[in-house]
């Protein structure tokens, strides 16, 4: 007698017995969409999750069936469902970062008159957390919202987000010998992107100009948690392709640097004042 898709044995050895392998690939089917992939079907996540084409349709079905996915282009395919983006929001609810962070981004939006985020890291991208919008009409040109995802490597965001990691953790998060490249200045290779996060982590924010989306110009500052580790960014956007000198002379990158270490301790980070400058980072083995 066949057995059913949740009554398989796990060949996982970090769990044993306790993994139920229906549940894991149905999890899995879910984290295969994407900005990049809205839409796919049976055919397609069955070759790439390596699962017979019968298993995925059920697990589509079921997914479908609470709402986790829903049809798409003539019922062939699959896009994700609104339950997705239920559990979405419960979770960005649920978060100490966000609960925390939006009085600061909203004061921060105030005091600069820019809209403002908190960005977190998800493996290989990046997702924005929190939002206070800026009140000018022209800021409803920056497409970025709650939940957007983009890749880590290409952006600042996503260079400061990585600091914490190590040359061998970044060749493991990213193993292919060439990174995909979005603008002239997305880094090309593993190396490139770990020189240009010491350098950022080293002056403790960033400042970029049109490097990931052409005509946005953004500034951004690391929080850290109370190990020290840089858990999120924050981050304020302009958009135009350069920011002023008056800008810059106004103390704009020091309102965004205030706004992410008054963050960092309410998530209880104490900075270690003891010795010479830089004494973290060696700590770290960074410098």
């Amino acid at each position: 007698m066949k057995r059913d898709i949740d009554d398989e044995i796990s060949d996982d050895s970090r769990f044993g017995p306790y993994l139920v392998p229906g549940l894991d690939r149905g999890l899995r089917i879910l984290m295969e969409f994407s900005p990049r992939e809205p839409v796919l079907g049976a055919p397609e996540l069955a070759k790439r999750l390596k699962i017979p084409r019968t298993t995925v349709f059920r697990l589509l079905q079921t997914l479908e069936s609470l709402g986790f996915l829903e049809r798409a282009d003539k019922d062939r395919n699959y896009r994700l469902g609104v339950s997705v983006l239920r559990l979405g929001f419960e979770y960005l609810s649920s978060l100490e970062l966000t609960d925390l962070g939006i009085p600061i981004l909203e004061r921060l939006r105030d005091q600069t008159g820019l809209t403002s985020h908190i960005v977190i890291r998800d493996g290989r991208d990046i997702v924005f957390v929190a939002k206070a919008q800026s009140y000018e009409a022209i800021f409803s040109s920056v497409r970025v919202h709650v939940g957007t995802r983009l890749p880590a490597h290409a952006t600042i965001h996503g260079r400061l987000l990585m600091s914490d990691l190590s040359l061998k953790e970044l060749k493991s998060l990213f193993p292919e010998s060439r990174l995909q490249q979005y603008t002239e200045r997305t880094p090309r290779t593993v190396k490139q992107l770990y020189e240009l996060i010491r350098e950022d982590i080293e002056r403790g924010f960033v400042v970029s100009e049109s490097s990931f989306e052409r005509g946005i110009s953004v500034i951004t500052a690391p929080v850290r948690d109370d190990a020290g580790r840089v858990t999120a960014v924050i981050t304020v956007t302009i958009p135009r392709a350069e920011i002023t000198p008056q800008e810059l002379a106004s103390g704009l990158v020091d309102k965004v640097k205030a706004a992410a270490d008054e963050l960092s301790l309410r998530l209880n980070y104490r900075p270690d004042t003891t010795g010479a400058p830089g004494h973290y980072l060696k700590s770290l083995g960074l410098k």
